[in-house]
């Protein structure tokens, strides 16, 4: 059963990590220090599958002062194999909108092995604040004022990563996952909003971006 294209469903499994290191460490450490001195700060964390949103969400967790935030996975969220554009749309109505006004949010799970809506989850808006990854994360911060980190890799290390995490449940769809992906960067140029900007090596450590300016195209195919 696949778990999505990050493949950290809290619902089908646990996340995928790879070893975190000091630049794992530097990569937790300039997201930390963004978001310090912010009440109820909110990170959203994109990039393509395969760059290891998950592993940094499990990491900046790990290593949060104090209470830790909410962590809602997009793996969670999408309806489907082809719900990458709508996931981001809802929870920016539906979850952040609210939580940043001081209401309670929520947001509905997908039943990956019935392929159906799940549950309703709500979530209370607290000072701890709330972290939002996976595939299209900014677009749940249209008009928040948000922490946005952006990972990329190079493709040969992204579809690696991808597709031995879930045991071939994720091979059949890596093509149609990639060509959803091509179209939302070439419609939104996420990578442009980012306030942070890292880069997974091939041995799976994130760090901060060898230089400033453009990402790379190839990281976005």
């Amino acid at each position: 059963m696949s778990s999505g294209p990050d493949g950290a469903s809290s619902a089908t499994g646990a996340a995928f990590t790879e070893p975190d290191g000091e630049a794992g460490a530097a990569a937790v450490a300039a997201v930390l220090a963004a978001v310090r001195g912010i009440r109820s700060p909110v990170v959203l964390i994109d990039g393509p599958s395969g760059s290891g949103k998950s592993t940094l969400a499990d990491a900046l967790l790990a290593r949060w002062p104090g209470p830790a935030p909410t962590l809602v996975r997009l793996d969670d969220v999408y309806r489907g194999w082809t719900g990458l554009e709508r996931a981001g749309a809802e929870l920016a109505r539906t979850l952040v909108g609210p939580v940043g006004d001081g209401r309670v949010g929520s947001w509905r799970r997908w039943d990956w092995a019935r392929d159906a809506p799940a549950a309703v989850e709500h979530v209370r808006p607290t000072r701890h604040g709330l972290v939002v990854e996976g595939c299209g994360a900014f677009g749940a911060g249209a008009g928040a004022d948000a922490v946005r980190v952006w990972i990329e890799a190079s493709d040969a290390t992204r579809k690696r990563r991808a597709l031995g995490r879930d045991g071939g449940a994720y091979d059949p769809y890596w093509e149609l996952w990639e060509r959803q992906w091509r179209r939302h960067v070439r419609r939104h140029s996420p990578e442009r909003r980012a306030t942070i900007g890292l880069r997974a090596a091939p041995d799976g450590r994130i760090g901060p971006r060898a230089a400033a300016g453009a990402v790379a195209a190839h990281s976005l195919s």
